[in-house]
């Protein structure tokens, strides 16, 4: 099992809207850039997914899992889009702040904090776990 992050603007899909979804998931679509569509290419059925929002929170608040690996997009007719399905698995008991996430040294090489504009990245597991602890679960 592999592990990655997530971001979405939570007016635009939030936490909340991905576990209305309940088992049957949703579609991780509408990103338009080739280094995060290539991580979904690689994602495999039972990653997990820290879920982020991004804009105003700057928060991981959830966990999600993949449900269906890399297929076209939905949202366009262009073959070189492709997204996974994700649904939600639960919810951390604390957010854990961008700020957080700054602020242990040992989340410093975090592609959170190296590259953040990129929507979807990987977690390396201890950092995976360092989340969780910091999130309650």
């Amino acid at each position: 099992m592999r592990y990655w992050l997530m971001k979405s603007e939570p007016d635009a899909f939030s936490w909340d809207d991905l576990v209305a979804k309940g088992a049957a998931g949703e579609e991780w679509d509408g990103v338009r850039n080739y280094q995060a569509r290539n991580m979904m290419r690689e994602m495999a059925m039972g990653d997990r997914v820290f879920f982020y929002h991004s804009q105003s929170d700057k928060a991981v608040v959830g966990i999600a899992e993949v449900i269906a690996t890399a297929h076209p997009d939905s949202t366009t007719d262009d073959p070189r889009w492709e997204c996974v399905d994700v649904r939600a698995v639960a919810p951390l008991k604390q957010p854990v702040t961008l700020e957080m996430c700054k602020a242990d040294p040992r989340l410093s090489e975090m592609a959170l904090l190296k590259q953040a504009r990129l929507s979807v990245q990987p977690v390396r597991p201890e950092e995976w776990a360092v989340i969780c602890d910091m999130g309650g679960v």
